[in-house]
């Protein structure tokens, strides 16, 4: 069966649906219509560029365009990482936590994707890495913002009991561990969630994009577990990763509790 393909029309149609419910907000005076409508341009402004830089680098399968690439989307991760959290890690630390963690995570598992798993030749290939990227950044990204979230936030609401901790004798990192598994847990549960519910409750995106392009439905099964698998992988990995980061920051090599280097935080310790 040969794939369908989409006029400016068919998507005019979707976009008037979701303009409709825009209109639908502002009548029940909900607040979000415009960043509604705002939502839907950007959606349709920046997947359409992507589709335009995809379809030259399929085309060229230049590496050094492919890294850029890359490291751009890792950046923009990074950034919406950090922007998710209340309370963020002052100066570079807000960003940098999130790229070293999903840089490890992420940009290894994809590796190991296209090079034992699928064993893509050559491996840069981008019909395979950018996608297979694409889908463990964005998913890592999500489980590290919940976590690093729980994580900040849970240490200065508690920041009591950790100086308490300390003060009767225990290092930082057993005074902070009920707070880090916690916001690791929290990070965790999406993604375990989405792969209890895949094929029952819901069908998982690359799954229907593949089935809708054409690809037998037992292959894009083979695909979305092999992604799944992949995403939990990564995601577990970066959160870790990242909370262990975060953990240690928020201590000096004197173990005292050092809020301030939270924006918007303050040294309370002695």
């Amino acid at each position: 069966m040969e794939l369908i393909q989409l006029t400016p029309w068919d998507l005019s149609i979707a976009a008037l649906l979701v303009v409709g419910l825009a209109i639908l907000s502002w009548r029940l005076r909900l607040g979000i219509g415009q960043r509604m409508l705002w939502a839907m341009l950007r959606t349709i402004i920046q997947l359409t560029l992507l589709g335009l830089v995809l379809k030259t680098l399929f085309n060229q399968q230049n590496p050094l365009l492919i890294g850029l690439l890359a490291l751009f989307m890792l950046g923009v991760a990074s950034y919406e990482v950090m922007a998710r959290q209340e309370r963020r890690f002052a100066g570079s630390w807000g960003i940098g936590i999130g790229a070293i963690a999903m840089f490890s995570s992420s940009f290894s598992i994809t590796l190991i994707a296209v090079h034992i798993v699928i064993n893509v030749e050559p491996w840069y290939t981008p019909q395979y890495l950018i996608p297979l990227l694409g889908m463990l950044l964005g998913n890592t990204m999500s489980g590290i913002a919940i976590t690093m979230d729980n994580l900040s936030q849970h240490a200065y609401l508690q920041r009591g009991a950790i100086e308490a901790r300390l003060i009767l004798g225990h290092g930082w990192d057993s005074a902070i561990r009920e707070i880090r598994r916690n916001a690791l847990r929290a990070g965790l549960i999406p993604i375990i969630n989405a792969m209890a519910a895949a094929g029952i409750v819901s069908l998982p995106g690359m799954m229907t994009g593949q089935i809708l392009a054409g690809s037998p439905p037992l292959e894009a099964a083979k695909y979305q577990i092999m992604i799944m698998l992949l995403i939990a992988a990564g995601t577990g990995l970066g959160s870790t990763l990242a909370v262990w980061i975060g953990s240690y920051r928020l201590f000096d090599e004197r173990q005292r509790l050092r809020l301030d280097r939270l924006k918007g935080g303050r040294y309370t310790g002695t």
